[in-house]
Parts: C-alpha cells; structure tokens; sequence
C-alpha cells in the first residue's frame, strides 16, 4: 500500500537544554538517522518532515546528492498533535497510510518500520511497542510506594504508529472537535473505539529525551 511517513520533529527540546535532534549521534545528527531509517524502508514512498527551517538545514547539509526518496517540510504547531495534524493535511492524495514517528527515536530499524506497516495493511491501525518487563510500584503524593502494579498486558508505546489515513484524520477530527489532549496516535484511535494492534519492536527504539540517552544510543550503536 502507498505509504508516507510523518516524522515529528518541531519541539523545543526543552528538556534536553539544546537542539537534541541536531545533537550528533556516532557524528550523524539524531534526526537524520531518524529519517535516514525511512528512506531505507523499502515500503516507504514518501516523508514528511514536521519541523522548523533551521533543522530541515540540518537535514540539508547532512546529505550529498539529495534524498533517496521524495521528502518535504511542513511547519510544526502549538503542540505535537497540532504538528501531526499538519502533516496530515500535507499528504498527497494517493497515500493509503501514514506513519506517523517521533524524530527523537533515532534506532528505528528499517524491519521494524516496514513489520508495523505490514500489519496496518492488515489491521488499520499498528504501533510498535514493547513489553513492560521492569517491576512496577505506585507511590503516593509523597513518592512512597503504595502497591505493587501488575506488569502482565501492559506495553510501553514507541514509533512508528501506522494507521490507514482516513482513520487518522477521523481520529483527528475528533480530538479537535472535543478538544482531547492526546500524546500520541495511539491515544487518538481510542478516542474513535479503533483497536491497535501492537508490533513488538526487535532491537532498542529509545527516545532522546535527556542527556544520558545520548550516551546509551551511541552505545547501542556500537554494539550493533
């Protein structure tokens, strides 16, 4: 199926304290190893980049001889679903889905990414995820443990989220029309009763949130 893939990449890496997605990453910045994961998938057809001119320069002068495949810039919005959004309404007509991924998330595989769209063409709506292993405890308003939280069923969500387009944008329409708040696509399908089906992820898809990731992806990295 015709898909495109939607990279998040405007925020202000408040957190982080600099530009973490032109932060470099064993000497290529994070998000053109983000992107770089979507050119090489061979179900990907097209990217969109959700982000400010200054990082699609980035983006610019980190490669040579230009993209592999046909990649365009939309500005970013008020928040990460308002960027999503404006993504979504730069697809090209002929797109049958969409894969919607955090430009943070620079160790994407391109197995992985092409894995979640298989199963979106199947299922409508796929997120790569992983299974929560650690033990889980819930504190209190003081930070002092109260019970244990079974771990079984339960997933941390990760990117690409790959759903069939009219879904999203009715997904879309909806968290606009109620004003729901929603952190990612996933949250968003809920909100319109659609079931997700989740695709395990096969190596470490870490998000660049803090310093000290900078320092376990280029570890990953090295390993790999």
């Amino acid at each position: 199926m015709n898909t495109t893939a939607i990279i998040v990449a405007a925020g202000s890496s408040q957190r982080m304290g600099f530009d973490k997605l032109a932060a470099p990453l064993a000497g290529v910045p994070v998000l053109r190893r983000s992107l770089d994961a979507f050119l090489t998938s061979g179900c990907i057809a097209e990217v969109i980049v959700v982000c400010p001119p200054e990082r699609w320069k980035l983006l610019e002068n980190a490669t040579s001889g230009g993209f592999a495949k046909p990649v365009r810039r939309v500005d970013g919005g008020a928040n990460r679903q308002d960027s999503v959004a404006n993504g979504l309404a730069a697809l090209a007509p002929g797109a049958e889905l969409v894969a919607v991924h955090d430009g943070a998330r620079p160790l994407v595989s391109p197995e992985d990414i092409t894995r979640c769209v298989a199963a979106a063409a199947s299922f409508r709506a796929a997120s790569l995820a992983r299974r929560v292993t650690e033990t889980l405890k819930r504190a209190d308003a003081d930070d002092c443990c109260t019970e244990a939280v079974a771990r079984e069923d339960l997933w941390l969500m990760e990117t690409p989220q790959v759903f069939e387009v009219g879904l999203l944008r009715e997904a879309y329409a909806k968290v606009r029309a109620e004003r729901l708040e929603v952190t990612d696509e996933v949250s968003a399908m809920q909100a319109i009763g659609i079931r997700v089906k989740f695709i395990e992820a096969s190596q470490p898809n870490p998000k660049i949130t803090r310093p000290s990731d900078l320092v376990l992806a280029t570890a990953i990295l090295t390993i790999q």
